[in-house]
């Protein structure tokens, strides 16, 4: 029989201090993302299919916590959009998953957004060897992450998201810490509600999604909730600095034969014209998808087209409104 005593609670628990994390246990014992669940005991004695639907069934309440904190969100991407538009930069510092997540996201803008790399950064403790291989104690240090937002010039105008699932990692908590002394604008997502990261942030985003189907392992629906925040915020930014022209793509970096292709796609959709035409625009404006659209729909040319882009600080709707009224 499968005992479901937990020890960091139950009769061993004075017995199970003398290994020197007593304190520690403790305080996971009391995290909703490391509570154990009785029910699921006996899960690795079920059939694979039946596995995977509660698997399954897990993940799918997950949209719903994330809904619950839809205005928490909304108000930490504005005030980012704020910053970003002031020149200040993105930066997500977290360890293990939650900074791997980070790392993801922030790789992701430069193909997507056509940001510079150095506009939306992760930092992950341990540094990006750590993307792939454990760094014992990176996590722990609050000084670290202090360290690693002093190589990157932190500056009042940044953003700066601490990521956990726990919400007490120390280098997320010291990211945080240090950036809103320095007067960054500071977020702190979190699977645990009341966290100290949380607590630590202007903008305190608790994603409370529950235990685990394997007792701890954020990896799963914790990592799952940290991943939409984390399109939410980058994604809402981007739209808001005019990264976006409706729901297409306009500010795509065609590095690649798919993303030319698609940047094509992307000015037929924006403006009905044909091949010719849309080749004829991309050559004019250098590949610049948004440049393109506005020469064809603003009928200037490709100088001009950036002009106005840039006086509209690179909001196409603007650029467009610019050329009718002139």
């Amino acid at each position: 029989m499968t005992s479901t005593t937990d020890p960091s609670t139950g009769p061993g628990a004075e017995a199970a201090t003398a290994d020197g994390y007593g304190e520690l246990r403790a305080e996971l014992a009391t995290l909703t993302t490391e509570a154990f669940r009785p029910e699921l005991a006996e899960i690795d004695q079920l059939p694979t299919r039946e596995i995977a639907r509660i698997m399954n069934g897990e993940d799918s309440t997950v949209p719903a916590a994330v809904a619950e904190k839809l205005p928490e969100i909304a108000a930490a991407i504005d005030a980012t959009a704020e910053r970003m538009a002031r020149g200040g930069r993105l930066i997500y510092a977290g360890a293990g998953t939650a900074g791997r997540l980070g790392v993801l996201d922030a790789s992701e803008c430069p193909p997507t957004f056509n940001t510079d790399p150095s506009e939306v950064i992760g930092l992950i403790a341990g540094g990006p060897s750590a993307m792939v291989k454990a760094v014992e104690g990176a996590e722990d240090s609050k000084e670290l992450a202090a360290a690693d937002l002093d190589a990157l010039g932190l500056t009042a105008d940044d953003t700066v998201v601490g990521i956990s699932a726990s919400g007490r990692t120390p280098y997320a908590i010291g990211a945080v810490e240090h950036a809103r002394a320095e007067g960054a604008l500071t977020l702190g997502l979190s699977c645990n509600a009341g966290s100290a990261l949380a607590a630590a942030a202007e903008h305190g985003l608790e994603i409370v999604v529950g235990p685990e189907l394997l007792t701890g392992s954020t990896r799963l629906k914790a990592g799952t909730a940290q991943k939409l925040v984390l399109n939410m915020l980058s994604t809402i930014t981007m739209i808001r600095l005019g990264k976006t022209y409706g729901n297409l793509m306009v500010d795509v970096r065609a590095s690649n034969e798919k993303l030319r292709a698609r940047s094509r796609r992307i000015v037929s959709l924006a403006t009905g014209a044909g091949d010719q035409e849309i080749e004829d625009a991309l050559a004019a404006t250098d590949g610049e998808v948004k440049n393109a659209i506005l020469t064809i729909l603003g009928g200037v040319d490709g100088p001009t087209a950036a002009t106005l882009l840039a006086d509209s600080h690179g909001h196409l709707r603007a650029a467009l409104a610019a050329v009718r009224t002139t």
